[in-house]
C-alpha cells in the first residue's frame, strides 16, 4: 500500500484543518488506517485510527471531541478533520496502514507509512 498525506499548513489556534491521505496498491477496506503525529524532539504518537469498513474508530484522549477520522473506500481516501486546534497540536502528521482491517492504537502494528504533512498552530 502506498500512502500520501497532504493538507497541512499554518492555522491560528481555534481554527480548523482537514488532512487527507490517498491510498493505493490494495483493495480499500481490507486494511485499517491511522493518523500519527510527531513534534520536534518527541516520539511519534497515535492520533486516530479507523477500521477497514470505517465502522470503528479510536482517538487519543488529547484529540477526542476535536478531531474526526473518516474514510471513503470508493475513493481510496482517508481524512482527519481537525477542529479547535491548539498550539500543542503542531507536528508532522503521518498516515499509516495496517495489514489487517482491525484498528490498533500501537504504531508498531502499522506496516505502511506515508510521508508526513506539517501542521503548525500559532497562538
Amino acid at each position: 500500500v502506498q500512502l500520501q498525506a497532504y493538507g497541512g499548513g499554518l492555522v491560528q489556534a481555534g481554527g480548523s484543518l482537514r488532512l487527507s491521505c490517498a491510498a493505493s496498491g490494495r483493495t480499500s477496506g481490507s486494511y485499517a488506517l491511522g493518523w500519527f503525529r510527531q513534534a520536534p524532539g518527541k516520539e511519534r504518537d497515535f492520533v486516530a485510527t479507523i477500521s477497514g469498513s470505517g465502522g470503528t474508530t479510536y482517538y487519543a484522549d488529547s484529540v477526542k471531541g476535536r478531531f474526526t477520522i473518516s474514510r471513503d473506500n470508493a475513493k481510496n481516501m482517508m481524512y482527519l478533520q481537525m477542529n479547535s486546534l491548539k498550539p500543542e497540536d503542531s507536528a508532522v502528521y503521518y498516515c499509516a496502514g495496517r495489514v489487517r482491517p482491525y484498528p490498533y492504537t500501537d504504531r508498531s502494528e502499522y506496516y505502511y507509512w506515508g510521508q508526513g504533512t506539517l501542521v503548525t498552530v500559532s497562538s
